[in-house]
């Protein structure tokens, strides 16, 4: 009498052409699964686009900022403030890498205080601040220390500003910005890993006498691993698809509205935030990437799954 083989010692177990999966294709909780996957997926989008939109207004809201400084000139008793802001143009034009120099007049000074103290106020005997803004040349570097020196050597009552402290503090928030986006991004992905490892678990549960028997006739956990791997893939792949397919449908209808209503008061409000409220090519492609990760993280999660709950079995 010839002794069998343990079931463990046994050749791998291959799925036949044209047989069905271990795991049934449609499902009412796959299709429940495909739902969850879209929603984590465009929450998850609508995130990444939030970032890719904070980073691209903030690197523009800092680069306006750098290509200009202000001279700003206080009035001193016994001198002509005029005399002063002509003497400071004249410093400021002479300067290697300034692009122009625009003094503003007493009344446009005073309309900068408007906001604050209202409409119709006379100004004339407050000493009112006069402004010089000073634009840089693009890809230039001035000595603006040198500049701030001579200013304040030469004329009476000048100050340079160069608004580094708006620069950081708009480099912070969008720091900050980015920072919470990606934290959120984690959550959505640790969110969907939690929801696969139940769903993984609950397939294999249904199928336990289908996975009784494979292993009974030598089939590895490789083997069955690979089956709840593909068909979550499937699943994440189906679910991140549709998730992100909607999100970059919704921020190409935001480019297109925020294009029609062009040069509106409400649109030069969200185009001074979000600029053109557009993600660009290099947004929808990171949603594209979004979806393929989303695929990943469901196939990987399955196959770690089914690993762990086949050595519980055993």
């Amino acid at each position: 009498m010839v002794d069998e083989a343990p079931p463990r010692e046994r050749a791998s177990v291959a799925m036949p052409s044209g047989e069905t999966s271990i795991v049934p294709a449609d499902s009412i909780a796959g299709r429940a699964l495909i739902a969850v996957i879209a929603i984590m997926t465009f929450l998850a989008a609508l995130t990444l686009g939030a970032v890719v939109l904070v980073r691209a207004a903030a690197g523009e809201w800092q680069a306006a900022v750098a290509r200009e400084v202000t001279i700003q000139i206080r009035p001193v008793e016994g001198r002509d403030i005029e005399a002063e802001i002509k003497k400071a143009v004249d410093i400021a034009s002479a300067a290697r890498g300034i692009g122009s120099v625009r003094a503003y007049t007493r009344d446009e000074s005073a309309r900068l205080l408007e906001p604050w103290l209202g409409s119709g106020l006379a100004l004339e005997d407050l000493p009112v601040p006069r402004l010089i803004v000073v634009r840089i040349e693009a890809d230039s570097a001035p000595d603006l220390g040198a500049l701030r020196k001579t200013l304040t050597d030469r004329v009476a009552g000048a100050s340079l500003d160069d608004h580094r402290g708006w620069i950081d503090r708009m480099r912070a928030m969008a720091g900050s910005a980015v920072g919470i986006g990606i934290g959120i991004l984690v959550l959505m992905l640790a969110a969907t890993m939690l929801t696969v490892t139940f769903a993984t678990r609950g397939a294999m549960s249904t199928n336990r006498p289908i996975i009784e028997v494979l292993h009974f006739v030598g089939a590895k956990d490789g083997f069955i691993a690979g089956e709840f791997q593909r068909h979550f893939l499937l699943l994440g792949l189906k679910g991140g698809a549709i998730g992100g397919v909607v999100a970059m449908t919704l921020f190409a209808i935001a480019g297109l509205v925020g294009d029609w209503f062009t040069a509106t008061a409400g649109q030069e409000q969200v185009a001074a935030l979000f600029g053109s409220f557009a993600i660009g090519v290099s947004g929808y492609v990171a949603i594209t990437g979004l979806i393929v990760v989303i695929g990943g993280v469901t196939a990987g999660t399955s196959r770690l799954t089914v690993y762990r709950t086949l050595r519980a079995m055993e």
